[in-house]
């Protein structure tokens, strides 16, 4: 058997276990729409946790979607303004106008040995809970927008299901080319990583959440050692997932209720959002990392390559690969608005958009054997195994 067929059989038959034996992560059926759980009996109270730093040009369209949930029970909001210089705190309170409902608290120094959002989080947290504490915590980022029955829909879910948390992936900016080329691919990547499916089983491991919308029960929350268990975290979303997990039921949902506010700018935006946390994802490992330039590149540059240059069986391998791959990636490229056509054409350029997530890949180990990792408003966060404190 020649090498070329070798590696063509093996990438159709990576690609055969994927579609049919890996949740069906690939059909994004796990959306916030897809059922409607009934409204429960009492409606907890609830506290949204914004961290924000230097957030001025959305943090008045964010708060002021917050403070116009339509939910019925006790809810408000505080926002911990993380050192910003740009006048975000300020954009609050005149976004919130008279409402009560909004309080700003001044975030403290960074201490050593936390990431910067997660420790405005930890600080949210606690004022949030002081006192008379909320049934639950709604952790989301500064550049989110919800629609006005997001947290009622997230509450309900919780409610019904009594889950420790209710995660929604927002749907991000896809407007210019850059975002249209990278964005539904990062939302694929991440399902492929951790198929939804698998999240909300309980005898299933996989445990995942998306940090720009996550409803916290404040008790698991509590059990599971709060956002202090989680502060040396880079991909703290999936962390404090993996915690929540082992406290009760998790879900993990496809939405169009939140949204990002925020559009990438360009190719290069994009990348240094990826290369943050890539890395980490491989736990700082070379040898993880080689072993991701191989995968990669044999389940989506071998095929094309395969199909446009082999020969007989080969090829074959290879055209049957690349095209369960450009099928797997349809309901992607629908929920981000291609039409059948442009799907399928974004379908068949998806091992090119693979080949730049494996540059952003190699990069972001670069940019931690640099330490400048886990970039994040101005502060590199990445901390290797065994250090107490962020690379600087």
């Amino acid at each position: 058997m020649s090498v070329a067929l070798l590696l063509g059989l093996l990438s159709l038959a990576i690609w055969l276990v994927l579609l049919l034996g890996r949740g069906g992560f690939w059909m994004f059926r796990e959306r916030d729409d897809a059922d409607t759980p009934s409204p429960p009996g009492h409606w907890p109270s609830v506290v949204a946790v914004v961290p924000a730093r230097n957030e001025a040009d959305v943090i008045a369209r964010s708060v002021g979607s917050l403070l116009a949930q339509d939910y019925p029970g006790p809810f408000r909001v505080v926002l911990v303004d993380d050192g910003s210089t740009d006048g975000t705190a300020e954009a609050a309170r005149q976004a919130a106008g008279a409402a009560a409902r909004l309080e700003v608290l001044p975030g403290a120094a960074l201490p050593a040995g936390w990431t910067g959002k997660l420790w405005a989080l930890e600080q949210g947290v606690r004022h949030a809970t002081a006192g008379e504490a909320p049934a639950y915590v709604l952790l989301t980022d500064a550049d989110i927008g919800h629609a006005p029955d997001n947290l009622r829909a997230l509450v309900a879910r919780a409610e019904a299901g009594r889950c420790a948390l209710v995660s929604l992936m927002a749907k991000l900016s896809c407007a210019n080319a850059a975002e249209r080329f990278l964005i539904p691919a990062f939302v694929f990547f991440f399902g492929m990583l951790y198929p939804f499916a698998w999240v909300a089983r309980a005898e299933r491991a996989t445990a995942a959440g998306a940090g720009g919308c996550m409803l916290v029960r404040r008790e698991a929350l509590e059990r599971a050692g709060g956002i202090a268990a989680i502060r040396r975290e880079i991909i703290d979303d999936c962390a404090l997932a993996r915690r929540l997990k082992a406290q009760g039921p998790i879900r993990l949902l496809l939405t169009r209720r939140a949204v990002s506010l925020r559009p990438y700018g360009g190719f290069g935006e994009i990348g240094r959002m990826v290369s943050r946390s890539a890395y980490a994802q491989l736990g700082y490992s070379p040898l993880l990392l080689a072993g991701t330039v191989f995968g990669m590149a044999l389940v989506y540059v071998a095929p094309p390559v395969l199909a446009l240059f082999g020969e007989g069986l080969a090829r074959l391998a290879g055209l049957a690969a690349w095209a369960l791959m450009a099928l797997a990636f349809q309901p992607m490229r629908r929920f981000y608005g291609a039409s059948r056509f442009a799907g399928l054409l974004w379908g068949l350029a998806l091992p090119a958009t693979a080949a730049a997530y494996l540059v952003f890949t190699v990069q972001s180990a670069m940019q931690v054997w640099r330490g400048r990792g886990g970039m994040w408003k101005g502060r590199a966060q990445a901390m290797m195994p065994g250090s107490g404190a962020p690379n600087a």
